[in-house]
């Protein structure tokens, strides 16, 4: 059987690692640190650094094709492995598209899909210009390397320029118009080495503090609405010629219209309800697609799917007991990742139920998280 590598020891890695064990495909995780969550269940790894010459050739040799469970690798250390002649979905080619907002937005708007307006900022001057352009409220992001709200400052008058750039001091930006919209979404899109695809339903995903902590599947949107979502979902994946499993998010607006928001070039927070609640899970139909397999079905096993993030309401260790009373709450999968430490924020897990409808199973998923205690005692007060 094939051995594929993954380049990160998260908890994207360590489910895409989980789905290829079923499948009896060898994986090898290249990891930063020895307590990456990824690492627990797989025995082949490599831990360094990511621009290692030698351990990315020692990379390359144990891997018939390698993934990445972010876009923050270094585009070098991905041409390093290609050169070395071995596959990286997604390539350095689509990366190099997608990690720099600014160049994204370009390609989606060369592509022919609705984007928010937007802009580089240079200089201070550069965010006035756009406020007069756009208007305030303005979002100012940075370029590269921001997710989960980190790296973005919402601007809602002249007087908060100044502090944004200063926190955003020596990063390359971008100015965006804010969106009022009705409601976010997603799509997760899988795209075979053949151009083959699979779609998954449009799900809504809310939002803390800017973190994914809900999703519902289905959205309840109109049927048009889904359709166009969908559309521009697979249009964005073809215009970076991705392969593997992309997550798609976009804006909801007034009157059934669609925006698009960004893409995430691997599996997807918004996809991790697929593990119970499709046929086949996005991390599955991943490996299939980085190997050249004929694709899974993306059908929903149930009417309704809910997933909620357990997200860290503090800072300190984990309780090792965390699970013992959410248990007692039925029709609940549980995954926690395993990482050593808590944060305020951090993703710690989720919790997924299936049900006749949204509002049902986000009832229980919601008691059972009402009874998780994810920090030890003793750090509660930290």
């Amino acid at each position: 059987m094939p051995t594929i590598g993954i380049f990160g020891g998260g908890q994207v890695a360590k489910m895409t690692a989980q789905a290829a064990s079923i499948m009896d495909v060898e994986v090898v995780i290249f990891a930063h640190q020895a307590d990456d969550p990824a690492l627990k269940i797989a025995p082949k790894h490599l831990i360094g650094k990511w621009d290692d010459d030698d351990l990315l050739q020692q990379f390359a040799e144990m891997c018939d094709v390698v993934t990445l469970e972010s876009e923050f690798v270094p585009l070098d250390s991905l041409k390093r492995i290609e050169a070395l002649g071995t596959s990286v979905y997604a390539s350095s080619n689509t990366i190099e598209q997608v990690r720099d907002k600014l160049i994204q937005k370009r390609r989606m708007q060369q592509s022919g899909i609705d984007v928010p307006r937007f802009r580089p900022i240079m200089v201070g001057s550069d965010v006035l210009e756009a406020s007069a352009e756009f208007g305030f409220p303005l979002i100012l992001k940075s370029r590269t390397h921001s997710y989960n709200g980190f790296g973005n400052v919402t601007i809602r008058r002249a007087h908060d320029i100044e502090p944004a750039l200063e926190k955003l001091k020596g990063r390359e930006l971008m100015a965006e118009e804010m969106v009022s919209f009705v409601r976010e979404l997603a799509v997760i899109v899988t795209r075979g080495q053949n151009g083959d695809f699979r779609v998954y339903p449009v799900v809504e995903t809310i939002h803390k503090h800017h973190i994914c902590h809900i999703v519902r599947c289905p959205a309840s949107i109109e049927e048009s609405t889904a359709a166009i979502a969908t559309e521009m979902a697979v249009k964005a994946v073809e215009a970076i010629d991705g392969v593997g499993t992309f997550g798609v998010e976009l804006f909801e607006l007034a009157n059934n219209q669609v925006i698009y928001n960004e893409i995430a070039p691997r599996p997807h927070n918004s996809g991790h309800y697929t593990i119970e609640g499709i046929i086949t899970s996005q991390f599955e139909n991943h490996i299939r697609a980085i190997l050249g397999w004929h694709l899974g079905d993306v059908a929903q096993i149930a009417p309704a799917t809910v997933m909620i993030n357990m997200l860290g309401d503090g800072n300190g260790t984990p309780n090792p007991d965390a699970l013992k009373e959410m248990l007692q709450v039925g029709g609940t999968h549980v995954h926690l990742y395993g990482k050593s430490e808590i944060r305020e924020g951090r993703k710690m897990g989720h919790i997924t139920v299936l049900g006749y409808s949204t509002d049902g199973a986000e009832k229980v998923a919601r008691l059972a998280l009402s009874k998780l205690n994810l920090l030890r005692n003793t750090d509660a007060d930290d």
